[in-house]
């Protein structure tokens, strides 16, 4: 699933130690930016922790969404796999060039429309 939103706040990073190394994982909280926004608290291991994890970056979010049960009850995690700048553009891709030259003329109208 993919997710664009506004980085709204950073949660305090979490380290330790497992059988298989270290790890890292810091909770964010994105607001999306729709009629009645949300907020959603999203999970980011490793080294997708980095410098682009600002408040108020839009960011553009892929994640998965799992649940478990513990204890008869449910647990759901929201695991972003990869985050990027939302207004971004794509390396050597650049908005066209601009000619001040250019005039467009006045727009012309049938005569026969009602208008």
């Amino acid at each position: 699933m993919q997710l664009t939103a506004k980085l709204v706040e950073l949660l305090p990073l979490q380290t330790g130690t497992s059988s298989k190394g270290e790890w890292r994982k810091q909770n964010i909280v994105v607001e999306t930016e729709e009629q009645y926004p949300k907020k959603i608290c999203i999970s980011v291991w490793g080294d997708k922790i980095d410098a682009k994890l600002q408040p108020g970056n839009k960011l553009k979010i892929d994640f998965d969404i799992e649940s478990r049960e513990y204890n008869q009850r449910w647990y759901t995690d929201v695991k972003a796999w990869k985050i990027e700048l939302a207004n971004a553009s794509a390396p050597g891709e650049s908005a066209p060039p601009i000619d001040p030259s250019f005039d467009p003329g006045p727009a012309e109208m049938p005569g026969d429309m009602p208008f």
